[in-house]
């Protein structure tokens, strides 16, 4: 017997929700809409070739972008939104919010989270101060453990044994 699919509506969303500090100190939950078929198609296009670009591989000979479409990549991901955003948050802020709508083009809502969360930071070098703190808080000794040594605090018993074990130069008593 073939499987039943659902229709795509009923269980995959077409937008993404994220809250965004803006410029007069309120949050407010941007929807941005999931792009055309065509511009996410665009937008998968040039996040590839970026991505080999930046792996060192060899440069494309198509071009991707024209001009005024590179100038307006973060409009094409942003749609209907790109305006709004543009008008209440900051430069950072709004750079963020366009590229994990990216992610979440390019990949899935889940690794747009993580981009989210991670600060646009690659997820290996964003720190997760919540997972460090609960582990350190643990005992005294997890907190001793991670906790490195200057070079100053070596033993003098240790350097001074090495100094009496030189052999003494010659015509020295």
């Amino acid at each position: 017997m073939a499987a039943q699919f659902e229709a795509l509506g009923d269980f995959l969303d077409d937008w993404l929700e994220l809250p965004t500090l803006c410029s007069d100190g309120e949050t407010r939950t941007f929807r941005i809409p999931s792009p055309s078929a065509e511009d996410g198609l665009r937008v998968d296009r040039i996040t590839t070739a970026a991505a080999r670009l930046a792996l060192g591989g060899s440069a494309m000979d198509e071009t991707i972008l024209n001009d005024e479409e590179e100038k307006d990549l973060f409009r094409l991901v942003l749609g209907a939104q790109h305006d709004e955003i543009l008008a209440q948050v900051p430069w950072t802020r709004f750079r963020h919010v366009a590229m994990t709508t990216m992610v979440w083009i390019t990949s899935d809502r889940d690794r747009a989270a993580k981009y989210w969360a991670a600060g646009g930071r690659p997820p290996q070098t964003a720190p997760n101060r919540a997972a460090r703190r609960s582990q350190n808080s643990g005992s005294s000794e997890s907190a001793t453990a991670t906790t490195t040594r200057s070079r100053g605090s070596t033993s003098t018993t240790k350097a001074a044994s090495r100094r009496s074990a030189k052999p003494k130069a010659a015509g020295s008593t």
